[in-house]
Formats: structure tokens, sequence, C-alpha cells
């Protein structure tokens, strides 16, 4: 589930539609937490879809550490990629601005950790990545956790309408991360290795 304080909007034509805050979301908002209405589809459920399904699953959804596809039901699936995003996936199934968003700014999340199974060129943004990989998340995960690290520290500082759909159990593996009791997981833990 997407958070509250953003909709769905053209972006260009070439981009097609993105989401974009509505209001003002500062670093360490939980932006985005997988939800029981969130489909997870299995690889053999996948495998027996049509070429028509397919793409549209591997256009919409991600992949999970286990190969599985998540498809979410909300305008979470139009979340763009960007090589300088401002969310971040952690390892506890939910992603975290890891900077100030302004309104009318998309939230975008870096595909380098969505597992995506063939390489493709991005949107040149001047930063020295331009191609995303199967294996980024091997590449590029102690900056991500850097990041992350840094967003988890104002989770408790700062509004979060989405923490209602998290359970007990992460909520308090967030608190002891915050105060220092527990080390975050890396992201390296969403990585999935296809073994074809």
């Amino acid at each position: 589930m997407i958070h509250p304080n953003t909709k769905l909007q053209l972006i260009s034509s070439e981009m097609g539609y993105g989401v974009v805050a509505t209001e003002f979301i500062p670093k360490g908002t939980i932006t985005w937490v997988l939800d029981p209405l969130d489909q997870e589809i299995s690889k053999d459920k996948f495998s027996n879809y049509d070429s028509h399904i397919k793409q549209l699953v591997e256009t919409y959804a991600f992949r999970n550490n286990k190969g599985n596809y998540i498809l979410c039901w909300d305008h979470g699936r139009y979340v763009n990629h960007s090589f300088n995003s401002n969310c971040l996936s952690s390892a506890y199934n939910f992603e975290i601005a890891i900077r100030d968003i302004e309104p009318g700014e998309q939230l975008t999340d870096d595909y380098g950790y969505l597992n995506i199974e063939t390489p493709f060129k991005g949107v040149e943004e001047g930063t020295i990545r331009n191609v995303v990989y199967p294996d980024d998340l091997l590449r590029y995960h102690k900056i991500w956790d850097n990041n992350l690290g840094n967003a988890f520290k104002l989770i408790s500082k700062v509004n979060q309408p989405m923490i209602i759909f998290l359970s007990q159990k992460v909520r308090s593996t967030i608190h002891d991360i915050e105060i220092g009791k527990k080390s975050m997981r890396s992201i390296l833990s969403l990585y999935y290795k296809d073994e074809n």
C-alpha cells in the first residue's frame, strides 16, 4: 500500500504514469508497505500465464527474494525507476523515504534492488550508472544500506500514517534498530539469484 499523500499522475509520454507526492513527505517516512491485498505470484503460476498476462506482470510487478512476483493492488505499482531514488526498500517489507520529498515530486525506486530479469537503460539523469542490471544488489547494497540506516534513525521522529499496516513484531524491530539494540538487516537479503 502506497503512502496516502500521493497520487497517480502522467509524467511524460516516454515515462508514462508515476506516483507524485501531494504533500511534503519527510525523510524517514514509510512510503509503502506490503499488505494482504498485494498479490504474490509464484514462479509456477507465472509460467502458466499466457504471454499477454506475463507481459503485464513483468511490467507492473517486482520479484521478491524467493523469485515470486509481487503485484501491488494500488498505484504503488506505478512508482518509477531513478538512479537517484528518494525511496528505498528495506528487508522488512516496507519502503522508506531516504530524503525529503516535496509536493509534486515523484516517489522513485532504484529498480536495481527489485530483482529485474534483464538489464535496461534508464532515463538519463547525469549519474554514473545508466543501466540497471539484475545483480545491482550485489554491487550497491552497502550504499543502499547506509542510506536506509540514516533514514531508519528518523522513523519515530516523523508522522507515520503507514505504520498501522506493519506487524507489531516489525514495529518492535524498527524501534530496536532505532535505539541501537539491534542491527538493521541488509537490503541484500532481498536478492534473488535465479538458478536457471
